[in-house]
């Protein structure tokens, strides 16, 4: 999982991405070096987690109140992010403290510095555009107006698809551990709606509906993401308190190649092997493909050795 120079994108921008922010948020915010999804299914609980929170969070603004004010929206998005620059690495440090018997800080030090490294571009991209917006709205001259109001809707967009991008993956842990992003999900989901609960700012909804639309956000979120970690951990062995070093690799994308004489029937259970030992299943990813046969002992006196 480690990035090597010149990764980050892959090689997937050309000088005409630049027109497109779409492509360069896409390439920036989801990064080589993230891993690929293990299957179709876990993708789409992904889509639906993302997708479930923000209809949650925005529905008071948008479909309630009646709109919301779009200088307003980016400095609630500021602070949000600023909130992640905080939580993100308190909670991958409690999980790390979690790890602690299954192996060190230091094998995870490339992936979890990719991760922070990406936090670190997304709250700088959201705050540049908080910038140009109040440099537009601030500004009398023509010139500025149009010169940096081009920019900030190229920003814009830029940073609309980025947020996507980085709701999905959380910054890249998913390269620490499968199980970060959805419990990072969680984590911010509930923390956003505590200080609406606890304060008793319904956002001028009845009781009812503002406890609606204050809980929607975590309880869909929570519920989705406790699934995607259920079938990571039924699936794939994936477990959240496991440190990453003690989980099997994951089975590589691709067609199954034959299996020798003697292959157990398709039934049968996946055993991954623990910490990548050589002499597990000999079926495994990972693991012997034959398994040894003993030999006869060697005899000097036989003409060719056995």
């Amino acid at each position: 999982m480690a990035r090597t120079r010149g990764s980050w994108t892959g090689g997937a921008l050309t000088v005409g991405s630049v027109l497109k922010p779409q492509d360069v948020a896409r390439a920036v915010f989801h990064p080589a070096w993230i891993p690929q999804p293990l299957d179709p299914s876990v993708e789409r609980l992904k889509k639906f987690r993302v997708i479930a929170g923000a209809v949650a969070s925005l529905g008071v603004y948008t479909f309630i109140e009646g709109g919301f004010d779009f200088t307003e929206l980016l400095e609630n998005a500021m602070t949000a992010s600023v909130v992640l620059l905080f939580l993100t690495p308190l909670t991958v440090g409690a999980m790390l403290w979690v790890w602690r018997r299954g192996g060190t800080v230091r094998q995870l030090r490339v992936p979890l510095l990719n991760s922070l490294l990406l936090l670190l571009l997304f709250v700088g991209c959201v705050a540049a555009l908080l910038m140009l917006v109040q440099t537009v709205n601030g500004s009398a001259n023509a010139a500025v107006i149009i010169g940096v109001g081009l920019t900030m809707m190229w920003m814009l967009v830029f940073t609309a698809y980025g947020a996507v991008r980085v709701s999905g993956n959380f910054f890249g842990t998913a390269a620490t551990h499968r199980c970060l992003p959805p419990l990072l999900a969680m984590v911010t989901s509930w923390l956003v709606a505590v200080p609406d609960l606890v304060t008793g700012d319904l956002h001028g909804l009845s009781l009812t509906l503002g406890i609606v639309f204050i809980l929607g956000a975590p309880v869909t979120v929570t519920a989705i993401a406790l699934l995607e970690m259920g079938r990571l951990k039924r699936r794939y062995g994936i477990r959240l308190k496991a440190h990453p070093a003690t989980l099997a690799p994951a089975p590589a994308p691709g067609p199954v190649p034959p299996m020798p004489p003697g292959t157990p029937p398709a039934g049968s259970p996946y055993l991954p092997p623990q910490g990548g030992n050589p002499y597990g299943h000999p079926y495994a990813p990972g693991g012997q493909h034959h398994a040894p046969h003993p030999q006869p002992p060697y005899n000097p006196q036989h003409p060719y050795g056995g």
